[in-house]
C-alpha cells in the first residue's frame, strides 16, 4: 500500500510538473503573434515599410471610402489612418443606381509604394475600365492627387527602378510590362508594353486553374523579384515566385510556397533586416484574412516559412482589433471630429443628403430618398467588418418616423445575407428577421411592436469556420429574445467580400421616412 502511496506521490508531481509546463508553453504561445494577423477581411495586402514605420493598403471593391491605408509599429497590430479616396468614381453601378450595382467588381487588388518623399497606392476597376493612382506626401492626413487612365491594368504592381522610371507589372497567366509616363498620367506611347513572361503559370505545373495573378515585384540587392499567386486545377492557392537580373527579364521561377492555401502579396523586411512575406488566406464567410510568414534566404531565393505558413511568429501578440480595424461608435460629434470613424464604410456610393449625424445630435440618421424592394439594392447602408473567431454587434433604433413599407435594421451583409429590424405596413410596426441563405429573401417571423426604440443585436461565430450567425432583440436593452432561423453564411464570389454589419433603412412605399440609430457597439465575443 505504502509503494503504491509513493507511485502515486511521483505521478502526482508527474502530472503537476506537465501542467506547469504546459501553461509556460501556453504563457510563452500567448505572448507571440498568431497567424492570421487580421482576424477580419482584408485581403490583397500591399505594403512598405518607411523608416520603423508600416503602412499597408487593402481591396476596397464596391464600398466607399475606398483603398484604405492601415499603419502599425510592429507588423502585427495595424489601425486604419486613411483612405486614398471617398469616391472611386461615378456611375449607375458604384452609385447602386437604376438597377445596377458593383457587388464584388469596384476596385480590386491596390499596390502601395513610397518614392523619393512621396507615396503612392494604385488600384484598378473593371467597372470603369480604369487604371488609378493616388499620390501624397502625407500618407496619414493627405491630400490625396489622382490620376486614372484607361485601360484597367489587371492586378498590377506599381514600380519605380532606380533609374527613375515607373513601370506596371500586370496581367493573368501572361505577365505584362508597361512603362508610364513621366506624369503617371497613362502608357508611355512610344513604348508598347511587352510580354515579361509569358505562361507563368507552368512553374506551378501543367494543371493550370486560375492563371497565375495578383503581381508584386521588388528589387532587392540588385535582382528583381516578382510575388504571384496561381491556383492549379485539384490543389490550392500557390505563391510563385520570379526573379532576373534585369527588369525585362529573362526570368526563372519556383514554387515559392504552397501551404494552407496561403497566397498572394509580397515581402517586407524588419529594419533589423528581418525578411516576411505578407500573404493572406481564404478563412470562409469572415473572408480573406492576412498572414505573415518568415522568409529565409537560400541560393538567393526568399523561401517563405520554409515551405510552411506557421500559426505562430516571434513578433508582438496581436491585441484586439477594436478599435483599430472595427469599432463602437455613439454618433456623437465634436468639432473636429471626422463626420465618421474610418471603420465604417457606405456599401456603395452613398446619397450625403439623405444622412445625417447633425439633425439630431448623437444619432445617425437614415432617410429614404426611393423606393426599393430588398436589403441589397438598398443605398445609404453603413457598414463595417465582422471579426473572428467570434463577435457580436449591437444596435438601439427609433422608429418613430417610419413611414407605410419602410424597413430598417441591423444586418450582417453579403449576398446571403440576414437582418433582424422593424417592417412597417398598414400603419403599424412589426418585428422582423430576414433570412437569405438559400439566395432568396424569406421573412422567418414577425412581431408585432408597440414602442419607438427596439435594441437589435446580430452575432456572430467563425471558429472553425462555423460560420454560424443569430438575431436577436429586445425591449430594453437587457432582456434579449432570439429572433427567427440561424443564419449559415457562406462566403460568394458575386460580392467577394467578408461578412459586414450593416445599419439600413430602405423604403418599399412612400419616401421619406426616416430612422435614428441611438449607438453601434461591437465585440469580440458572442
Amino acid at each position: 500500500m505504502k509503494g503504491n502511496q509513493n507511485i502515486n506521490g511521483v505521478l502526482s508531481k508527474l502530472a503537476l510538473a506537465c501542467l506547469v509546463c504546459r501553461l509556460a508553453t501556453l504563457s510563452v504561445s500567448a505572448q507571440k503573434a498568431q497567424n492570421p494577423i487580421i482576424y477580419a477581411d482584408v485581403p490583397d495586402v500591399s505594403m512598405i515599410r518607411v523608416g520603423d514605420t508600416y503602412y499597408s493598403s487593402s481591396t476596397t471593391m464596391h464600398l466607399s471610402p475606398g483603398l484604405p491605408i492601415m499603419k502599425s509599429t510592429d507588423l502585427v497590430n495595424w489601425h486604419i489612418v486613411n483612405y486614398a479616396y471617398n469616391t472611386l468614381d461615378t456611375g449607375a453601378a458604384l452609385n447602386l443606381a437604376n438597377g445596377a450595382n458593383a457587388y464584388g467588381r469596384g476596385s480590386w487588388a491596390s499596390s502601395l509604394r513610397y518614392h523619393k518623399g512621396t507615396f503612392y497606392v494604385s488600384t484598378f476597376s473593371g467597372t470603369t475600365n480604369k487604371t488609378y493612382i493616388y499620390s501624397t506626401k502625407n500618407i496619414e492626413k493627405g491630400p490625396w492627387k489622382v490620376k486614372s487612365f484607361e485601360p484597367s491594368l489587371h492586378d498590377h504592381s506599381l514600380f519605380f527602378d532606380d533609374d527613375g522610371k515607373a513601370y506596371m507589372i500586370y496581367g493573368s497567366g501572361k505577365i505584362m510590362l508597361a512603362e508610364l509616363k513621366d506624369d503617371l498620367s497613362g502608357i508611355r506611347p512610344a513604348k508598347k508594353p511587352q510580354v515579361l513572361i509569358e505562361n507563368a503559370s507552368i512553374v506551378a505545373g501543367p494543371n493550370v486553374g486560375l492563371p497565375t495573378e495578383g503581381s508584386q515585384l521588388f528589387k532587392i540587392n540588385g535582382k528583381y523579384f516578382l510575388f504571384n499567386i496561381s491556383w492549379p486545377k485539384g490543389g490550392m492557392r500557390t505563391v510563385l515566385i520570379h526573379r532576373a537580373d534585369k527588369l525585362t527579364g529573362p526570368y526563372e521561377g519556383r514554387v515559392g510556397l504552397q501551404d494552407k492555401g496561403v497566397a498572394q502579396g509580397g515581402l517586407i523586411n524588419s529594419p533589423k533586416g528581418i525578411w516576411y512575406a505578407y500573404l493572406f488566406r481564404d478563412f470562409g464567410a469572415v473572408g480573406r484574412v492576412p498572414y505573415l510568414v518568415p522568409v529565409t534566404w537560400t541560393d538567393g531565393w526568399p523561401v517563405p516559412g520554409d515551405h510552411q505558413a506557421p500559426d505562430t511568429l516571434n513578433l508582438p501578440a496581436n491585441k484586439s482589433l477594436i478599435p483599430g480595424i472595427v469599432s463602437s461608435d455613439e454618433f456623437s460629434r465634436k468639432k473636429g471630429d471626422r463626420p465618421l470613424p474610418l471603420v465604417w464604410q457606405w456599401n456603395h456610393n452613398p446619397d450625403n443628403q439623405l444622412w445625417s449625424l447633425d439633425k439630431r445630435p448623437g444619432y445617425l440618421r437614415l432617410t429614404t430618398g426611393r423606393t426599393d424592394s430588398t436589403l441589397l439594392s438598398a443605398r445609404n447602408t453603413l457598414t463595417q467588418r465582422t471579426i473572428g473567431p467570434k463577435c457580436s454587434g449591437i444596435t438601439a433604433l427609433d422608429v418613430t418616423n417610419m413611414r407605410d413599407g419602410d424597413v430598417a435594421g441591423l444586418a450582417l451583409l453579403q449576398k446571403k445575407y440576414g437582418f433582424v429590424g422593424v417592417k412597417s405596413e398598414h400603419g403599424a410596426r412589426h418585428i422582423v428577421m430576414i433570412n437569405a441563405q438559400s439566395g432568396t429573401p424569406a421573412e422567418t417571423l414577425e412581431i408585432p411592436l408597440k414602442q419607438t426604440t427596439i435594441y437589435l443585436k446580430a452575432s456572430c461565430d467563425f471558429t472553425n469556420r462555423a460560420d454560424k450567425a443569430w438575431f436577436f432583440y429586445s425591449l430594453d436593452g437587457k432582456k434579449w429574445v432570439s429572433i427567427g432561423s440561424p443564419l449559415q453564411m457562406v462566403y460568394t464570389l458575386p460580392h467577394f467580400m467578408g461578412y459586414r454589419f450593416g445599419l439600413f433603412n430602405y423604403a418599399a412605399g412612400k419616401t421619406g421616412g426616416y430612422v435614428d440609430f441611438d449607438f453601434f457597439h461591437i465585440s469580440n465575443t458572442l
